[in-house]
């Protein structure tokens, strides 16, 4: 090996020691990477949309080029300036937080996208009265709300989730209205499923029942 390039070696970075000439290879992204950078700086960082929207102008390959892409080159870029549609887990999130427990950049974002979206803006009102029933245990106000929520015709989602409090009312009633919890009842039934785990195939009922009541 030449001096040179022993030099060069030594001198060089983990990165640049694993930088191969296939790594400049021409590949079928190429065409499409002007436009991913000018999506990029326009906002749109998910790698999932930006492969969905250049597949529908041609793009034959999978995923895996697209993501890789924007993790190895446009991750490193600054972060895209202009108005960035948070995502939808993000949104969720901002509505099931009290709005109180909510930092102050969070709480613009909710009312950025409450202004600008009817649909969140009625989702949000319910989700509120709801978690208002479940703190305070006001069980008495659920009908009406199930009656409200089952007629909210743009809210399919909601209206299912009212549909099924529904078809066990008395039980969701008590649960929002009674202080005793099942959280000790729970604790057990998983102890058990755990002692039931560990004796797969192992002796029989007689001694999974001794574990039960005589295990501390």
């Amino acid at each position: 090996m030449a001096l040179d390039t022993i030099l060069r070696l030594s001198q060089a970075t983990t990165e640049e020691m694993f930088t191969g000439q296939w790594q400049n290879r021409a590949t079928s992204l190429d065409a499409y990477k002007p436009y991913l950078d000018r999506r990029w700086q326009e906002g749109c960082a998910n790698a999932w949309k930006l492969w969905e929207e250049i597949k529908e102008q041609g793009y034959l390959r999978g995923y895996a080029g697209v993501r890789d892409y924007v993790s190895r080159y446009l991750r490193g870029k600054p972060q895209p300036v202009g108005p960035h549609l948070p995502s939808a887990r993000a949104v969720t999130r901002w509505l099931l937080t009290h709005p109180d427990a909510l930092p102050e950049a969070d709480r613009l974002q909710v009312k950025a996208v409450l202004a600008n979206c009817p649909a969140p803006t009625s989702l949000s009102e319910y989700v509120r009265s709801f978690g208002h029933m479940v703190a305070h245990l006001c069980g008495d106000q659920i009908p009406a709300w199930i009656e409200t929520a089952t007629s909210a015709a743009d809210l399919p989602s909601l209206r299912h989730f009212a549909q099924h409090l529904e078809r066990d009312l008395d039980a969701v009633t008590a649960g929002l209205t009674l202080p005793w919890k099942s959280g000790v009842v729970e604790r057990h039934v998983n102890r058990i499923k755990m002692l039931k785990c560990q004796m797969f195939g192992r002796a029989g009922f007689a001694l999974l029942r001794k574990r039960v009541l005589l295990a501390p």
